[in-house]
């Protein structure tokens, strides 16, 4: 228990230091007067595209955490048939709050670090972005993981026992309830693996997209227009699915509950399962982040337009 308890402090605190990082980068975002991308945006189109695509990580989540080997389409029929068609929404609340502090704050350190080569008239080489976006992932995760924790678990509730459901009705009521009964520290169960993941997916949902724009642009290859857009971001999802699906596997079973003392607790158990179980719902993770990657970026895209740079 005193262990546990140490691994959560510690995860509490780091998680800590990166929203001051935050706040320092958004205290400190340069004034308005060269051209610099408004680093809020990402957030505001990473929910618009949750909205679409929340069912999906649903399916995932369940498919991670499932005792059965259901595939897919099982799942899907078995869940329509028992709870209905708006229990794959279980947890939108949780899912867009995550959007809007964890897609807010990867996009803003990844923008204001950009900013800083664009005011000197340069672009950021291959290896900056890539730690750019690590690094906006990291911050990121740390602030949203209180939503992540909570969409987990509304999203599996259905699942549970009605002795067993924690019935948050939102996320609001999910937040204030865990702090209640199990300490604020419980917010932060996962965050270990939640920003390893988050790590990853932002070199690959964002790195990778920029990088894959300018060079396909350069070589004439694509047009910067919508087209052009869905192809770069197609790409970017695919990578960004490859290289975190064991990540998330770890981070949803942790953050679901009591059922494992800690994360390496956790990867241990996994791995007896066999080297696939860290690809469990990889084909659901695809089909959800790809789309949440093209919506994401088209989204960015026009909003890009209608607030352009200043």
């Amino acid at each position: 228990s005193s262990g546990i308890n140490a691994e959560y402090g510690g995860q509490k605190r780091a998680s800590f230091l990166c929203i001051l990082l935050v706040l320092k980068v958004i205290h400190k975002m340069p004034p308005q007067g060269s051209k610099k991308q408004r680093w809020y945006l990402g957030g505001i189109a990473g929910s618009g595209a949750v909205c679409i695509t929340h069912p999906l990580d649903l399916i995932k989540v369940h498919l991670q955490i499932q005792k059965k080997n259901r595939n897919v389409f099982q799942l899907i029929q078995n869940n329509a048939a028992r709870w209905g068609i708006l229990s794959f929404y279980s947890g939108l609340s949780a899912s867009i709050t995550r959007q809007m502090t964890y897609s807010t704050a990867r996009f803003g350190v990844y923008e204001y670090l950009q900013n800083l080569h664009r005011e000197r008239g340069e672009v950021a080489a291959f290896h900056q972005r890539l730690a750019y976006a690590g690094l906006g992932g990291v911050v990121g995760a740390a602030v949203g993981n209180f939503a992540d924790v909570i969409n987990v678990r509304m999203q599996w509730d259905i699942k549970q026992p009605e002795a067993e459901r924690y019935n948050y009705k939102h996320v609001v009521d999910g937040t204030s309830r865990i702090i209640r009964s199990e300490g604020i520290a419980a917010l932060f169960r996962g965050v270990g693996p939640n920003c390893g993941r988050a790590a990853l997916m932002n070199i690959g949902q964002v790195a990778f997209y920029d990088q894959t724009k300018d060079t396909l642009l350069r070589l004439e290859l694509i047009g910067d227009n919508t087209g052009g857009h869905f192809v770069c971001s197609f790409l970017a999802g695919t990578a960004a699915t490859l290289i975190t699906q064991p990540f998330d596997v770890v981070k949803t079973r942790v953050m679901q509950g009591s059922r494992y003392s800690g994360v390496f607790q956790c990867i241990i158990a996994t791995a007896k399962e066999g080297p696939k179980s860290f690809y469990k719902g990889f084909v659901p993770a695809w089909v959800r982040l790809s789309p949440q990657t093209i919506l994401t970026w088209i989204m960015l895209e026009k909003l890009r337009k209608i607030f352009p740079a200043t």
